[in-house]
């Protein structure tokens, strides 16, 4: 692919970051035991990843109603103790040395992403942070892709832009707002329950 893109979007969770295992165990216990429904480790890798495409689809589908559990999942996480169980994919500084304008457009909720960037020190690799919310719309929507983008000043008319992030909903949100796709499959096609397409494919921002 070329890399000499004129700015760049990325995804958070599960494409530059990614949490120890022992937290998301913790976290879905006391989620399962608020809703009295226990998630097992597949259920709870699923969802955490989004290995399925949609989560509330995905929540729906297994009997919960989404708003009810995203209330108490919010509730159940602990800001600082979820950002120390955070850690950065090793491949994740070619995001931090690109010459560009940079953005981050993520799900994670600002109140988990703040504590997340100071700690791991990479708040300084993005020009432009949002955390999507339902005002803002959540992608694929490309109206959040759209406001980093003209946040970032780099217009959207004979530009090149890229969003780079691990699920299908980045690339769809990419596809919608007119920019390329690059999907970072951290966890192979045999995982999920369909395929993810995007303009480029990578396991590793080293691939670049």
């Amino acid at each position: 692919m070329d890399s000499s893109y004129d700015y760049w979007l990325c995804d958070l969770d599960g494409t530059l970051v990614d949490v120890e295992w022992a937290y998301v165990r913790e976290v879905f216990d006391e989620v399962g035991d608020r809703l009295g429904r226990p998630f097992t480790d597949a259920e709870a890798e699923t969802l955490w990843h989004g290995l399925t495409g949609s989560r509330n689809e995905q929540l729906a589908a297994w009997g919960f109603d989404p708003e009810t559990f995203w209330r108490e999942f919010h509730d159940v996480e602990e800001p600082l103790v979820r950002a120390e169980a955070t850690y950065l994919y090793e491949d994740a500084a070619f995001v931090g040395d690109l010459d560009a304008p940079v953005g981050l457009v993520t799900h994670c909720q600002s109140f988990l992403t703040d504590p997340v960037l100071d700690h791991l020190g990479i708040r300084d690799w993005f020009d432009v942070v949002l955390c999507c919310t339902n005002e803002t719309g959540w992608k694929p929507d490309p109206t959040p892709v759209r406001r980093v983008v003209d946040d970032l000043g780099v217009g959207r008319n004979g530009r090149s832009g890229v969003l780079a992030g691990d699920g299908v909903c980045d690339v769809g949100a990419a596809r919608n707002a007119g920019l390329d796709a690059l999907f970072v499959d951290r966890h192979g096609p045999d995982r999920r329950a369909e395929p993810v397409e995007g303009d480029y494919r990578i396991t590793s921002f080293d691939e670049l």
